[in-house]
């Protein structure tokens, strides 16, 4: 049973489907509460209602929008109204479009950077002070295989990606032997709704389940010594691990032949 999650509480984003709600499950399985934040009140309450009736534990769903400017401080805001204490963070919240960005909306532009960037560190710094001080818990940030090279037809998707995985990383380092494992997940080619929006043409390699995903970060937060990021997936973590030793011109070329 992993130490960071027993008999504590875990803050999931995007919690309504998908990875989010698949951490959700393996957290209270694992005996933490939960805490469901996403915008679809109505599918963060029937998961919450799924979640109590099978693990036993609290889930407390929140109907939230991380694509407001005051997102963090208005969660912030409703949990101590709850009186709940955050001890683990999982920023999973986020999403992706697929196309040549001087086509894009602007307005959507700005709110997969804020959804993807600025809400997700706005959201760590509300809660990872306490979760230092504590000295227990877990900080999840979602990155993506698309972190590790620019991503043509997707670049702002891609460089919110890179900015997690850098900022994770940093986090890492600076939080350790605090007994805070924190740690970037970078998973490929996923069934979630993301690939809904984006379409499936963005997809890369074969798709895994979000269970294999939750599954395997679990695993590294098991380890005595938490990596800083790992990329789910064998043939993902080689394509990542080419991608940081080719040329980045080549790696350009690469990504924008796939992605395009």
């Amino acid at each position: 049973m992993t130490k960071y999650f027993y008999e504590t509480t875990a803050l999931i984003t995007g919690a309504s489907s998908g990875l989010g709600a698949e951490y959700a499950m393996q957290l209270a399985d694992r005996g933490a509460d939960v805490v469901l934040v996403a915008r679809r009140e109505d599918r963060l309450r029937e998961l919450a209602d799924r979640i109590w009736r099978k693990y036993d534990v609290t889930a407390t769903p929140i109907a939230l929008d991380l694509a407001r400017p005051d997102a963090a401080t208005a969660l912030r805001r409703e949990l101590d109204e709850r009186d709940i204490s955050v001890h683990s963070l999982v920023n999973n919240a986020g999403f992706g479009m697929k196309g040549p960005f001087a086509k894009a909306d602007p307005e959507r532009i700005n709110e997969m950077v804020q959804v993807n960037v600025s809400s997700l560190v706005a959201i760590t710094r509300e809660f990872l002070p306490e979760m230092v001080a504590a000295g227990r818990g877990a900080l999840v940030n979602i990155a993506s295989t698309g972190a590790y090279q620019p991503c043509p037809n997707m670049a702002v998707y891609g460089a919110t990606k890179a900015f997690v995985l850098s900022f994770t990383e940093a986090l890492a380092y600076e939080t350790k032997g605090s007994g805070v494992g924190v740690i970037a997940v970078s998973p490929g080619a996923t069934r979630t709704e993301f690939f809904d929006v984006t379409g499936a043409d963005a997809a890369v390699g074969r798709f895994k389940t979000p269970a294999e995903v939750v599954a395997a970060t679990l695993r590294k937060l098991d380890r005595a010594d938490v990596p800083p990021s790992f990329v789910s997936g064998r043939v993902n973590a080689v394509a990542a691990k080419l991608a940081g030793v080719i040329p980045r011109r080549l790696a350009l070329a690469v990504s924008g032949r796939v992605l395009r």
